[in-house]
């Protein structure tokens, strides 16, 4: 078995991404990278300091790193996150949850060839839908944390994807054009439970900022508890 870590936004992608990377190798470890750039185009922002949680959660140990999140410059700092995690925890390979987004797949694979490291993308290309379905038929408690794009209201935030949302999310895909899995960068999540976690994540306080079909919610308080 090769020994993976798992570069962690908190999100569903790479949530599910580690689960499916547990079914055929060893996962180390996971691998997370706090950007302080809201616009950062490689890391995933909203309630990434939670990965943390999640890591306890799934009983694995959590390699963070900061970065200011400058476009090309940020890759430095998850290489020095992946060095770490090989360091410490003997990884052979990096686990990511890219779906559709080139920019980033492209560079990560570049790094990983630069340091000999495998990258595995168990969901590179998969079928959006099905996907999408498969989270909440195999356990995992999703919800949306932002909203980037028309129609999406404040309403959408904090909700759980279930099967009706599913099916709404599918109509504003046809009808707007965008990704249904958000990989447009149109909606972000958070995972509170999966089928790998020990325990879960409970929210105990948040707060909603919303203007104009963009806005976040933000977890202010959080822990573990029994299922």
């Amino acid at each position: 078995m090769v020994k993976l870590g798992v570069l962690c936004s908190g999100g569903k992608d790479s949530i599910y991404a580690a689960y499916r990377a547990m079914q055929k190798e060893e996962v180390a470890c996971f691998i997370s990278v706090v950007s302080r750039n809201e616009e950062s185009y490689m890391f995933h922002t909203p309630n990434v300091p939670l990965v943390a949680l999640q890591a306890e959660a799934a009983g694995l140990p959590l390699v963070c790193v900061e970065t200011a999140g400058e476009k090309e410059k940020e890759l430095q700092d998850l290489r020095d996150a992946l060095e770490c995690a090989r360091e410490r925890y003997g990884i052979e390979g990096v686990v990511s949850g890219a779906i559709l987004s080139v920019y980033q797949a492209s560079r990560l694979q570049q790094i990983c060839r630069d340091m000999d490291l495998w990258c595995f993308n168990p969901l590179w290309y998969t079928d959006q839908e099905g996907y999408m379905a498969s989270l909440v038929r195999e356990g995992f408690s999703i919800i949306i944390t932002g909203v980037f794009s028309e129609p999406f209201d404040e309403s959408w935030l904090g909700r759980r994807i279930d099967g009706l949302m599913i099916a709404q999310l599918k109509a504003i895909a046809e009808r707007y054009r965008i990704t249904l899995t958000g990989e447009g960068g149109e909606f972000e999540t958070f995972a509170l439970d999966a089928p790998f976690f020990e325990r879960r994540i409970a929210v105990r306080k948040a707060s909603v900022k919303y203007k104009n079909f963009r806005g976040v919610y933000m977890i202010e308080e959080a822990e573990l508890e029994e299922r």
